[in-house]
């Protein structure tokens, strides 16, 4: 994994990251936004009592499509061959982000949704030099990647929290919902998480793998950055 880095600054690779910031700027701010879809927004403030089902699927729903979410999860399980690993990282980043998402909510705890999501971004990011060894590159230690995983799960559950506070759930059937809606999140989390590793599995039994892994977490860390410059450009202009 180390020698992934020795190759971080090339022309090549400098001129590939500039490519692809360009074509994903150039899309529209909906293509890159975070949040829930404008169906789900009439839906969530409207619902009052206990609603398990419909929140189960909401839930469901944000993992699936929520990108931030499955790239840092992909950029987790990278280099993690054994179940017991994936079982453990992926633990940890549920509990991370189980607390956040059920006290924020309870507790009313608000941040700004643009400063949240920036660090959601940069989770991408601190993870694809992880796998690049950058951080054994630059400073000669390597941090703890299990702590790394749950302080991160802690702000992803943070920036659903802040969603869900914007469109003011009904306090009738709040907590009964507010579980259901995590249980979604992490039954799409789960269903997220097999389609990774189905895709990854097939993948390492290339000859090639190890080849292609430098400019996988290039693309990875390109795609944090593009998130943590959009969020930033829109808590600057808002």
């Amino acid at each position: 994994m180390n020698n992934l880095f020795k190759h971080l600054i090339t022309p090549k690779h400098t001129l590939l990251v500039i490519a692809c910031l360009m074509f994903l700027f150039a899309g529209t701010p909906e293509a890159l936004a975070h949040g829930v879809t404008e169906g789900d927004k009439g839906y969530i403030p409207e619902s009052s009592g206990t609603m398990i089902v419909p929140f189960i699927y909401l839930g469901a729903k944000h993992m699936v499509t929520g990108y931030d979410h499955l790239l840092f999860l992909f950029g987790v399980i990278f280099f993690l061959y054994r179940l017991k690993d994936v079982s453990i990282y992926v633990t940890l980043f549920a509990l991370g982000h189980s607390v956040t998402l059920l006290s924020g909510v309870l507790l009313d705890i608000s941040v700004n949704a643009y400063i949240i999501d920036a660090i959601i971004g940069f989770s991408i990011v601190y993870k694809a030099l992880d796998n690049m060894g950058a951080y054994q590159s630059w400073f000669g230690i390597q941090p703890n990647t299990k702590i790394a995983t749950l302080i991160f799960g802690l702000f992803h559950g943070f920036g659903l929290a802040t969603k869900i506070l914007d469109y003011k759930m009904s306090s009738e059937g709040l907590i009964p919902n507010l579980i259901a809606f995590n249980v979604g999140v992490e039954l799409g989390q789960i269903m997220g998480l097999a389609i990774i590793l189905i895709i990854m599995g097939y993948w390492r039994r290339s000859a090639k793998f190890m080849d292609h892994a430098y400019n996988a977490n290039v693309l990875l860390m390109a795609g944090g950055f593009i998130f943590v410059g959009y969020q930033l450009t829109g808590f600057f202009t808002s």
